[in-house]
This record gives structure tokens, sequence and C-alpha cells, in this order.
């Protein structure tokens, strides 16, 4: 009976761990659920990432943050940097290398395009801008080994002033996400109607991790993984702990420059 009370307890902590991974960028949405309900929308939405009738392209949908035909314009929440959209036509075949050189050295990670066309759409679009530069890793999780990053605020309020859907959510993977896999933070509640979430956070996994596959996969970490888990190991301040759990690295990982490599002519069978 001690060791499945003790089960149980450990499984509604780390639900409320899991739950909370994008924690950060909740408040974000909450506002923003506000701020399109008062100009008029119902602050949900049903678009996501479509095949393109052009070979090797996919269509995708950014959602605005505020009604843009509202009159006035609504403001928008601290911490939202507006640099603008991606394109809706974009690469679909191919891969992509993100390169951020970062002050502890650099870290690498692959995107596969057939997977996440629209999802590496916005981290080109969003590196492109020099949206990343300056910004770095704001929030660790050690229960989870999950270190978020991607926040112009760098509080977990930050994101670009579009949202999208999710996409390749490793339902069919066990685990979901394993050591080196890179997937972006949201607030998604499918019991609040709450979707389509995706800014620019995004997270590392760097160990063992029990996260459900509600996050898009995006991609996988091909050089600096040692750099990741350094930062896991010097652990956390616990300034989250009480609401969404883990705190800020102590161990600071900042973001020189962020760039994005041009897709390749083809994609790797791996």
């Amino acid at each position: 009976m001690a060791e499945r009370s003790e089960a149980a307890r450990l499984k509604r902590r780390q639900r409320s761990q899991i739950g909370l991974v994008a924690g950060g960028v909740l408040l974000t949405v909450v506002l923003v659920w506000v701020i399109v309900a008062n100009a008029g929308g119902d602050g949900k939405s049903t678009a996501t990432p479509t095949a393109s009738a052009a070979a090797g392209t996919a269509a995708c949908v950014w959602n605005p943050l505020v009604d843009p035909s509202a009159t006035p314009k609504p403001s928008l929440p601290a911490g939202i940097k507006d640099v603008g959209t991606p394109a809706t036509t974009v690469p679909a075949t191919g891969t992509q290398t993100v390169t951020l050189d970062t002050n502890l050295g650099k870290i690498e990670f692959a995107m596969d395009l057939t997977k996440t066309p629209c999802t590496a759409a916005s981290i080109t679009h969003l590196a492109g801008k020099k949206y990343y530069d300056g910004t770095g890793c704001h929030r660790l999780v050690t229960q989870i080994s999950a270190l978020q990053c991607g926040d112009p605020a760098g509080d977990g309020t930050g994101g670009p002033t579009y949202r999208f859907a999710s996409e390749n959510l490793p339902t069919g993977k066990r685990p979901a996400y394993g050591v080196g896999d890179v997937a972006m933070a949201n607030a998604d509640n499918a019991e609040q109607g709450i979707t389509d979430t995706n800014g620019s956070q995004f997270f590392f996994v760097y160990g063992q991790s029990e996260l459900p596959a509600n996050y898009t996969l995006v991609g996988h970490v091909t050089a600096g993984l040692d750099i990741i888990k350094s930062v896991g190991a010097a652990g956390d301040d616990g300034a989250f702990a009480q609401q969404a759990g883990g705190g800020h690295p102590k161990k600071k990982i900042t973001f020189k420059t962020v760039t994005v490599s041009a897709p390749t002519a083809a994609t790797p069978t791996s």
C-alpha cells in the first residue's frame, strides 16, 4: 500500500509538471484569448498545416494573436515581439540545421521538413529576423529533463505575433521524447478547446523523460548535447516550482546568434 501510495503521489506530481512544460507561455496565451474575444473572435482555431498542390511544399496557416480587422487594433501583451509572419507556402522536403552559438559553445539540431515543414519555416523565419539573438534558456525542469528556451522576454511570457498548429506528435514513440530531442513548448488544452498555441519557445530533452506526446517533435540535437546536459546537471533555482515546476537554470545559457541552413536536397532515411 505504501508503494502504491508513493507511486500515485509521483504520478500526480509528474502530471502537474507535464501539463505545464510550457507553463511559462500560459499567461501570454490567456491574455491573447481575452484580446481575440474582445475583438470579436472566438479564441479558437481549427486551422492546420495542409499539403500543398505543389510537389515538395506545404501550406501553413499563421494565426494572429489579435484580430487584424478590429478597430481600434488591440494592443499586444508585453513580451510579444513583432517580426512579421513566415511565408504561407514552405519547403516540405529535405532537412535544415539550426545552429545556436551560445556563451557555452555551439549547439546544433536537425529538422526534417517532411515531418515539420511549418514549424521549421517558423524557426527559420524567426532566426532570419534575429529574433532569437540575445535570448537564451529561461526555464529548467530537472524532473522531466527539459530545458526551455526561445523567449525574447526571458520570463516565459514572450513570443511572436502569431501562433500555429502542432505537427509530428510522436504518438507511436516510446518514450515520446528521448535524449537529444527538440520539441515546441505550447499551452494547448484540448479539454478547454485551446489548440494551435505554438510560438517561438522550444525545449531540449537531455535525460529520461515521461512527457506525453503533446508537443511538436521538431528535431534532434546533432552537436552540443554535452552543453545542454551540463546546464541540466547544474540544476535550477526553483523560481517556478509553485506555479509551473522548475526554475531558472543555475548555469546560464544565452544565444549569441541563431542561424538556420538552407534545406538539403533530400531527407535522410534514418
